[in-house]
């Protein structure tokens, strides 16, 4: 049986140092030091999937006891505590276990310095679905009282949800549910309203029933805009939710809760958990016939949409319903529908139509537009970027700059693009809020940019000849404040002045704009304003843009306002960058539903990089825990969209720049520094980034865009975030978990073989999994089996990346041509470059075969150099004089091969960089190392 997820579990800090001493120490004390940490977890929720007709019936608990060596042994017991098989709570009595099953992968601890104990025991689940709770009690020996955890330890009773053994609603067939959609739909939502028109739609991800709800919207009128409020009705049978709110007008940011309903912010996705195990999606649809259209909550728990129409016409909002047993799926059902319904120009069962997947894609699935065998295509966001704004700040200055770039250059930091960010444009009222500043020409402004903005690119790219793009950062409308009424852009451009709303009441824009208004160039004439535009940008050298402050769009209060800038803007604005820049554009505070939808959905462009969260703030100390986990379920929607979903910038130098850099990394998305300079932590760069045999610095970025594998925990319950990801080819590639602390004191969990994306209950084979910061490996692990867990301890701020690595097994001879011991299979696996917090993600592609000779012949092509792992299970009983590896076809010098870790290690670790250096190798018209391993 499969568990969904694992999280934060009851732990307590290491024990204090004790003397020994002939005074007895009390078992109570014992136990408050101890850590307690269970599979599944307590304190959050565990969604169990149906089992397969191959698994288990059971629920597997495993719960391990680490206490100091510094205190007596103890004979420890523990037991679960649960409802899950009656409403009458009762006790399984766990059994002591094999202590190698969970082993801790983190920190330097050595098993000598603590007593571990392993407890594990099933309970068979009933028939029918079902939401129960559990929790953990221990004791430290018969005679000793029982230690409940959720009383020594700051945490909850553990909750399972599962879902029923036979088929449920959710698999009913399309051709039944067409015939009654609304009472279909009743089942998942009460008292749903009669003024909605409820339609069944077939749905592309199998396992998912979908609905298309509309209502009627009055027009708008004497210039005002049109609402209509109605309440759809109250999801039932409801355990948790989750919602992506509008925190404002720019960005999403995710919102928990239980049972009961309740928003205090605008929604555009909610997802509903229910007490059977299936998952509710509603999907706000908006941008189409100039509606917006949102959630919010009622007073009872109901489901309340909201609709905007800027339209002079009648016209109808739209939402759309999916339920299935699996939020992937449920997910998957939404949005390939909403791609259809927001298609531009869509005609039916034409030849060239775009499909929709015909089943929802899996986290091992990656698709490509290209052939397997050609090179690794580095897209330009693939390149370690520099951004200027927490780094310079607004007050930017030609010298700034290149003192900045020098600082990193001297530094050993090579940058392949650089942002120029806001503060390089001439703008009106200088020294007030930007929010006041509007835009007066293209030229950058001549106190800071003397030689103009070509001269200043010119002299960058002469000095810093790795710079390989260059891009500035610019407002949709300008600048904050829009176009300058008495600059010259004004002059040669129609504008028009418009009606700012701000979002806030009393807030920054509203503030500094008292008159409510700002200058903005006419849509009828946005085309040519970008078009002249970007040809500046061009011929002054600048290759790249950031847009911001999209959402100003949404913060016009004139509804023909609205309609007439809405799409004009969005539509010049993209037409203008891939005609100028191609790809190379960032949308920045555009997580507006009506961009979202307009732009960012339809999949008839190229992706572009999206901003997906608020800004860095390095100066606010709680903003950082929440960063990572806003920007891990902001991707639960983002990464269905056209986009490349940016973490934005931080610093290498921070109390929090690891826990950053590990997030960017398993991110999936660009990095962009913004140090201070001489402020940087080069090692904490090397661990993020590699460089190519042509010498430019890479990040290494997985093939699936991270997302939070938790979907319904609160971020004020402190449980570990954790964001998974995967690279490579489906099935033979790697699934990465990246594990965050967001809590101020310590927290562990366990995490099983099943929780990495990219391992399902069809995963054949056996796997390793291995720590980046400890560089510690488990045993090998089999999907499904029980006993594949690992644990993980991480003190506040602390984080840890693992990655699951599939292994091959091959019969081999023995060093000196005899068997080897217990004829046992050799295993073997790439683990990419090791010290990388990604390092799996430098592997192009990796073979293995044995050849004539009886030899096992290992291919890996490397997109980067440094030094790459490979697993050999019984590398111990080889010697490395008996191993050939070669680059290119060349011998490496044997220098720049050994066994990491010692004789004992099962990982064969050899330096490309620098015998790739010392041979003097050129790759030619490749951009990859190829490198062959003979083992055997």
């Amino acid at each position: 049986m499969q568990v969904d997820s694992t999280s934060t579990l009851p732990i307590r800090g290491q024990a204090p140092t004790v003397k020994q001493s002939t005074k007895p120490v009390r078992s109570d004390q014992i136990a408050m030091f101890a850590r307690v940490t269970s599979y599944p977890p307590l304190g959050q929720l565990t969604c169990v999937r149906k089992p397969q007709a191959s698994c288990s019936q059971d629920l597997r608990f495993t719960v391990t006891i680490e206490s100091s060596s510094s205190f007596p042994a103890q004979h420890w017991e523990a037991q679960i505590w649960h409802n899950i098989t009656d409403s009458e709570w009762s006790a399984l009595q766990l059994q002591e276990y094999d202590t190698k099953t969970a082993p801790l992968l983190t920190g330097t601890q050595s098993e000598c310095d603590y007593y571990r104990h392993v407890f594990s025991g099933e309970i068979t689940l009933p028939e029918a679905g079902g939401h129960a709770q559990f929790t953990v009690r221990f004791r430290t020996g018969p005679d000793t009282e029982w230690q409940w955890a959720n009383q020594k330890h700051p945490v909850s009773d553990g909750e399972i949800i599962y879902c029923p053994r036979s088929a449920s609603d959710a698999r009913a067939s399309t051709e039944e549910s067409d015939s009654k959609p609304r009472e279909d739909l009743g089942r998942y939502i009460d008292n749903l309203s009669d003024q909605v028109e409820v339609t069944s739609r077939s749905s592309e991800a199998p396992g998912a029933l979908l609905w298309s709800i509309t209502g009627d919207v009055a027009p708008a009128a004497d210039g005002k805009s049109s609402y209509k409020t109605l309440v759809l009705g109250t999801p039932s049978s409801t355990a948790r939710y989750l919602s992506l709110v509008r925190v404002w007008s720019p960005w999403l940011g995710p919102r928990h809760g239980r049972d009961q309903f309740r928003l205090t912010e605008d929604a555009v996705l909610c997802s509903f958990l229910r007490t059977d195990g299936t998952h509710l999606v509603l999907l706000a649809v908006s941008g189409l016939n100039d509606i917006l259209t949102i959630f919010q909550s009622g007073h009872d728990g109901e489901v309340v949409v909201k609709a905007r129409s800027d339209n002079v016409t009648p016209a109808s909002f739209h939402v759309l319903v999916a339920a299935a047993e699996d939020f992937e799926i449920a997910m998957c059902a939404v949005v390939y529908e909403a791609r259809k319904v927001v298609k531009p120009f869509a005609v039916s069962n034409t030849a060239n139509e775009e499909q929709a997947p015909p089943s929802p894609l899996g986290d091992d699935v990656v698709i490509v537009e290209k052939d397997p065998a050609a090179q690794w295509l580095s897209e330009w966001f693939d390149g370690l970027t520099y951004c200027t704004w927490n780094g310079l700040g607004q007050d930017l200055t030609e010298k700034k700059l290149l003192d900045a770039l020098d600082s990193l250059r001297d530094n050993g930091i090579n940058i392949v693009n650089l942002i120029i960010d806001d503060g390089w444009q001439t703008n009106d009222h200088e020294g007030e809020s930007q929010f006041r500043r509007g835009l007066k020409q293209f030229e950058a402004h001549p106190e800071g940019f003397p030689n103009g903005l070509k001269g200043t690119v010119d002299l960058i790219r002469q000095k810093n000849p790795r710079i390989e793009h260059i891009a500035v950062w610019h407002a949709l409308l300008g600048y904050w404040g829009g176009i300058s009424p008495d600059g010259a852009l004004a002059q040669r451009f129609k504008t028009k002045k418009v009606r700012i709303k701000d979002p806030a009441a009393n807030g920054p824009i509203a503030q500094n704009l008292p008159e409510g208004t700002i200058v903005a160039i006419d849509p009828e004439d946005i085309q040519r304003f970008y078009d002249e535009f970007y040809n500046y940008l061009s011929s002054a050298g600048i290759d790249s843009v950031k847009t911001d402050c999209q959402f100003f769009l949404d913060l016009l209060d004139d509804p023909a306002d609205r309609t007439s800038f809405m799409t004009s803007y969005q539509d010049a604005w993209s037409i203008a960058s891939l005609k100028h820049f191609g790809t190379r554009s960032i949308s920045c505070g555009s997580m507006t539903p009506q961009i979202m939808f307009h732009s960012q959905m339809p999949t008839n462009k190229p992706t572009l990089p999206l901003r997906n969260s608020d800004d860095f703030f390095p100066e606010v100390p709680a903003s950082h825990p929440w960063h990572i986990f806003c920007n891990a379920h902001n991707s639960l929607f983002t990464r269905y969209l056209n986009v490349l979903p940016d973490w934005d910038m931080f610093q290498t130098s921070h109390p929090y720049a690891s826990f950053h850099a590990a997030a960017r990394c398993v991110s999936g998305g660009p990095i962009y520094i913004t140090d201070e300079p001489g402020k940087h932590d080069i090692s904490l760069l090397d661990q993020m980034t590699a460089q190519t045999v042509t010498g430019i610095t890479v990040i290494l970025r997985p093939s699936i865009i991270g997302r939070t594998m938790d979907i319904y925990n609160d971020y004020n319950e402190g449980h570990i975030v954790r964001i998974g990801s995967y690279t490579g080819w489906a099935k033979t590639g790697s699934g990465i978990l990246g594990l965050f602390n967001i809590r101020s004191d310590e927290a562990s969990t366990i995490v099983s073989l099943m929780d990495f994306p990219g391992i399902h209950e069809d995963s054949q084979g056996l796997y390793i999994v291995r720590a980046h910061t400890s560089g510690k490996m488990s045993n090998l692990l089999r999907p499904l089996s029980n006993d594949s867990l690992v644990s993980i301890v991480l003190e506040p701020k602390g984080w840890e990346i693992l990655t699951a690595y599939p292994t091959l097994s091959f019969s081999l001879k023995g060093s000196h041509g005899d068997d080897p011991p217990g004829d046992n299979p050799t295993h073997v696996a790439v683990l990419g470059l090791l010290g990388k917090m990604t390092g799996a993600c430098a592997v192009v592609s990796s073979g293995m075969s044995v050849v004539e000779s009886g030899r096992l012949r290992i291919n890996i092509s490397l997109k980067a150099l440094g030094t790459v792992g490979v697993y050999i299970s019984d590398l111990q009983h080889r010697s490395i004089e008996n191993l050939m590896v070669m680059i290119l076809g060349r011998p490496v010098p044997q220098r720049t091969v050994w066994k990491e870790g010692g004789e004992s290690s099962t990982v064969l670790a050899i330096d490309i960089f620098a015998a790739w250096k010392a041979m003097k190798l050129d790759s030619g018209w490749s951009n990859e190392a190829f490198v062959q391993v003979y083992v055997g």
